[in-house]
């Protein structure tokens, strides 16, 4: 069965509103765009939610995907000891993009961490309140080329395609950490220059153009997650869809940038 619905969703943790006390409100745009996200995801009927995050366990040449019955949040590191959220984990597909990846010559790693990154759980935190019985699969992206995430993602499209369940793919992913002199990474003109060349790539469904960009570029744009979106282009290479760019907010210094891929 095809993919049934794909995005690509910031990951702040003060989206969580005991760890954001009200700084959530500096981005309310992209808190409207996720709510669009949570109702189009619930619309399209997904068995399984895919979340490909950089905060995953990341590996220099394997891509990882957690394998584990059951998942759980964990916010301690933002000094949240209360908020618990759990998921149920895909068991099946895993196995089967570990089997065909060697056919492919790609390196795949299955890997058993109950505890989620905030990578992964912020967007299922924000889009899956009304999907209790859906199963999550938790992917982390590798330090390899642009070329390889692209087909990583064709791997992972070959897999989903074949399977009977409906599944929903997003890339939990921050643009540029350097856009201003209150950007966590200072300001570096690079960072501006990545975003703008994402947004405008997304919308000319330029995936070619988003996988060359330079990586002196990509680098000094202190980007979060450029190989998790690699992937999730990978896997949509073969869908004729429009990127619809819900919202674009810089207010915190970061490029918090919320779209839907409508097919």
């Amino acid at each position: 069965m095809p993919i049934v619905f794909a995005a690509i969703t910031p990951h702040p943790p003060i989206l969580i509103a005991s760890i954001g006390k009200g700084k959530e409100n500096k981005i309310p745009k992209t808190i409207d765009a996720l709510s669009k996200l949570e109702q189009d995801l619930y619309i399209s009927k997904p068995d399984v939610l895919v979340i490909l995050s950089p905060h995953n366990q990341i590996f220099e040449k394997v891509f990882s995907l957690n394998l584990c019955e059951k998942f759980s949040s964990n916010y301690e590191k933002f000094g949240d000891f209360s908020t618990e959220e759990n998921w149920i984990g895909e068991m099946i597909l895993p196995y089967i993009v570990k089997e065909k990846s060697i056919e492919k010559n790609l390196t795949v790693q299955l890997i058993t961490e109950k505890k989620l990154d905030h990578g992964t759980t912020i967007p299922l935190h924000m889009l899956t309140k009304n999907l209790s019985n859906i199963k999550i699969l938790p992917i982390g992206e590798s330090k390899l080329s642009p070329k390889e995430q692209l087909n990583f993602g064709k791997l992972l499209y070959e897999v989903f395609s074949e399977s009977e369940k409906r599944i929903a793919i997003i890339a939990s992913t921050e643009l540029s950490q350097a856009l201003n002199s209150d950007s966590p990474a200072g300001f570096h003109k690079a960072g501006q220059e990545f975003d703008g060349k994402i947004i405008e790539l997304l919308q000319n469904h330029n995936t070619a153009g988003i996988a060359q960009i330079d990586s002196e570029i990509v680098e000094k744009s202190s980007q979060c997650g450029y190989n998790s979106l690699l992937i999730l282009l990978g896997c949509l290479k073969n869908i004729n869809y429009n990127f619809k760019n819900l919202s674009y907010e810089t207010t915190l210094g970061i490029g918090y940038l919320t779209g839907e891929f409508v097919f």
